[in-house]
């Protein structure tokens, strides 16, 4: 009997959500930064965070999105290229990216000449930790449909993940 409540408290363990290991509260503080590029627009078109600008994709239900393919934004070719190969965005490739773009572009695709179309650097890693935390609040649980507008989270998509630019 107590084997089949230690099963139960593992299988629910291991079903529980992942948490972010930044700090949210620090992360929306790193986002004014970002929000000069990036808007976090919900499915509706309504504004939930940043100040609407679109020179950065909109990063609503960013984590679990294949890079470089939110609908009608137009993407550099390296970051193209690196959804394409998989790149889905998560947490690690979300903070490996923000803190070197280019070298992470260069990394993705194999190609020494990639180029990233965000100049902007979180940092360190901490500090892009915090920024994830944050913006995983506007992302939807997964295996949860996307509404319209929003991007879709490529189906279960396999570990592979950064914010998109």
């Amino acid at each position: 009997m107590n084997f089949k409540f230690a099963m139960i408290a593992v299988l629910a363990t291991a079903a529980a959500p992942a948490f972010a290991a930044g700090d949210a509260t620090k992360g929306e503080a790193v986002f004014h930064q970002c929000q000069t590029c990036h808007s976090v627009m919900d499915p509706d078109g309504k504004l939930v965070a940043g100040k609407g600008a679109k020179i950065g994709p909109n990063l609503y239900g960013v984590f679990g999105r294949q890079a470089g393919s939110y609908p009608d934004f137009k993407y550099g070719d390296s970051m193209v290229e690196a959804g394409k190969g998989g790149l889905h965005w998560d947490e690690a490739h979300f903070v490996e990216y923000v803190q070197n773009p280019a070298a992470f572009l260069k990394k993705q695709t194999g190609k020494p000449n990639a180029v990233a179309k965000m100049a902007f650097k979180v940092k360190d890693a901490a500090t892009a930790e915090d920024v994830y935390a944050y913006l995983s609040q506007f992302s939807p649980a997964a295996g949860a449909a996307p509404a319209a507008g929003a991007a879709p989270a490529a189906g279960a998509a396999p570990a592979a993940p950064a914010p998109s630019n």
